[in-house]
């Protein structure tokens, strides 16, 4: 396989993924620390025969991009914050209605305004739970310059498979910090296209006829197909059906077992040095590798410490973690915010959790966890 070499930052990174996965229509609104991803975006998807569009505000982006994705196109956009929460009724829809989209979550300080510039992992549990009802997700979280590349590429790939958007989240400091990454030729990269419909286009068409894998073929907008599509529980016709509770109940399982049944299709992780680990560490993104250095001084001062890094974040890896987790006894939960994956430890696993919360702006550096190992071994 030929491999290009390009120094880049991790915005240019999920630009460059995103087209090599074959997106097509990019609508976004500029907000900081995301707003590389959409410059890039505006520059060469013209030149790869694809569309750009500058919104007037996130709403409108994350409706263009749906709207896009209905048309057949592979869809993205780019936000941070305060837009991925202007962006959550209408993550909604399109995981009511089963529309493939990828969004990138550049992760900054928050509350609010925040500081716009620093990082912070603070949409951890609003990438799961943000927007209302119960509804799958799935979110991927790299920890380097050339994960944001390969794991921008995997979203799309879930987002055409399982018929639903995927959320990539980066934050500050990865979104610019420069590395440099082997690129992949794009015609040696394993693609995922949407499966599209073969009945009929008439008005026996289906929409939402399983054809047997769980998940539905997709027609496109255009294409000749008829078929009617809204915000509400509807059955394969794509009508509503809120006359009936166990037609009801069956979309909701439907949507959640897509994604709940393929788990070991979906899920990703590292482990570092946790085979013999005495102490396990739970981080994610640039913080698990501060905690790979500090997990390398503390094997040297005898203390057997390991790494889980989930990559997928939603739906977490959870079997695996407590399978470490539970013999070990402790969990260090490394994190830069007030403890969400703390939360989620203490429900998964028998071990005791032990909290190492940095919510200032700053990345925890492997000096603060291998103090937090002494403490906590």
């Amino acid at each position: 396989m030929n491999t290009r070499y390009k120094i880049l930052t991790g915005n240019e990174a999920c630009a460059l993924g995103a087209l090599d996965a074959g997106m097509s229509f990019f609508a976004g609104y500029p907000i900081t620390p995301a707003t590389e991803i959409a410059e890039l975006a505006a520059e060469l998807l013209p030149r790869r025969g694809g569309k750009y569009m500058q919104m007037e505000d996130e709403l409108a982006s994350i409706s263009a991009v749906i709207g896009a994705s209905f048309a057949g196109a592979k869809a993205m956009t780019a936000t941070s914050g305060p837009g991925f929460s202007l962006m959550q009724e209408n993550l909604s829809y399109g995981m009511l209605a089963e529309i493939p989209c990828v969004v990138i979550d550049v992760m900054r300080q928050g509350p609010c305004q925040g500081v716009a510039t620093l990082p912070a992992q603070g949409d951890l549990m609003q990438a799961r739970w943000g927007t209302h009802g119960d509804h799958p997700v799935i979110a991927l979280a790299p920890c380097s310059v050339a994960e944001a590349y390969f794991e921008t590429i995997r979203a799309f790939n879930l987002a055409e498979r399982f018929r639903t958007p995927v959320l990539v989240l980066s934050d500050a400091a990865l979104a610019h910090m420069s590395e440099k990454v082997g690129l992949p030729e794009p015609g040696s990269l394993t693609i995922v296209n949407r499966k599209r419909p073969h009945s009929p286009k008439d008005k026996s068409f289906r929409p939402y006829a399983d054809d047997g894998s769980g998940i539905a073929p997709l027609a496109s907008f255009g294409d000749g197909y008829r078929w009617y599509v809204s915000g509400i529980i509807h059955d394969e016709t794509g009508f509503p059906a809120t006359a009936s509770p166990e037609a009801i109940s069956d979309k909701v399982k439907h949507l959640l077992g897509k994604i709940e049944n393929n788990r070991a299709e979906i899920e990703a992780w590292e482990e570092y040095r946790a085979e013999d680990a005495e102490l396990l560490i739970l981080a994610i993104g640039l913080v698990a590798r501060s905690a790979k250095a500090a997990i390398d001084q503390a094997r040297l001062e005898g203390k057997k410490t390991g790494l889980f890094r989930p990559i997928t974040l939603w739906p977490f890896p959870e079997r695996r973690f407590a399978e470490l987790a539970d013999p070990c006894g402790k969990t260090l939960v490394c994190e830069m915010n007030e403890g969400q994956l703390a939360g989620l430890a203490a429900q998964l696993s028998h071990a005791k959790i032990i909290p190492l919360n940095q919510n200032n702006g700053r990345l925890i550096t492997a000096e603060t966890i291998l103090q937090g190992i002494r403490e906590a071994y």
